[in-house]
């Protein structure tokens, strides 16, 4: 069972806390990665991609030449796909980019993620992480003091002050304890979670 140390966010030691072992110290499955995140950004896809087809043209109604006689081929309308301003063949079209990937796997890659972080030694626990109004330059304290330079950080709820003072620090991603996922763990060389996030996740992704 992993053990942490916690700490405030002025660095100083007031306590240490026994990590679940099915969740922080869970085999490490890197093919999962690739799976999940994979399904995690096809979903974050708009897929409003869309070209207009002969029929969708505006114009090209009329019979462009008569049918025979010209020497050209015979054509109906000037909006067909090989003429210049006409439509485009097999083009793309408004879809779902999505697709499914088990809850079991999610979960799966979820705990080896966090598990990576927990034996890289990239894990940090805050007793809580609360600012006193929103403000950058407090958020940016607390990252010199534990010489972060990147960071996760995930609350047991949304915090709109802490979020609002870190949105503006570049590679700062803070989510709480719901949207936490494999991607931005992957993404991030630095984690820091709350004692009651670390409650809440291991409810969330079970013993």
């Amino acid at each position: 069972m992993p053990s942490v140390t916690v700490y405030n966010t002025a660095r100083e030691e007031v306590g240490s806390l026994d990590l679940s072992d099915a969740v922080f110290g869970a085999e490490v499955k890197e093919h999962l990665f690739w799976t999940v995140v994979r399904y995690q950004l096809a979903k974050r896809r708009r897929g409003t991609h869309k070209v207009k087809n002969r029929a969708e043209v505006a114009g090209g109604g009329k019979k462009p030449f008569k049918q025979k006689g010209t020497g050209r081929a015979r054509a109906g309308t000037t909006r067909a796909v090989h003429w210049r301003g006409g439509g485009r063949a097999f083009g793309p079209t408004p879809r779902d980019h999505g697709h499914k990937v088990n809850k079991k796997v999610r979960r799966a890659a979820l705990k080896s993620a966090l598990s990576r972080r927990t034996e890289e030694g990239a894990l940090t626990v805050f007793d809580a992480f609360t600012l006193p109004e929103i403000k950058t330059k407090n958020f940016v304290n607390v990252m010199s003091t534990f010489g972060f330079d990147d960071l996760l950080l995930v609350l047991p709820a949304q915090d709109d002050t802490v979020s609002k003072s870190a949105r503006n620090v570049p590679g700062v991603t803070v989510l709480p304890v719901e949207g936490l996922n494999v991607y931005d763990i992957l993404r991030h060389k630095n984690v820091a979670v709350t004692r009651d996030a670390v409650d809440g996740i291991v409810a969330r992704l079970g013993s």
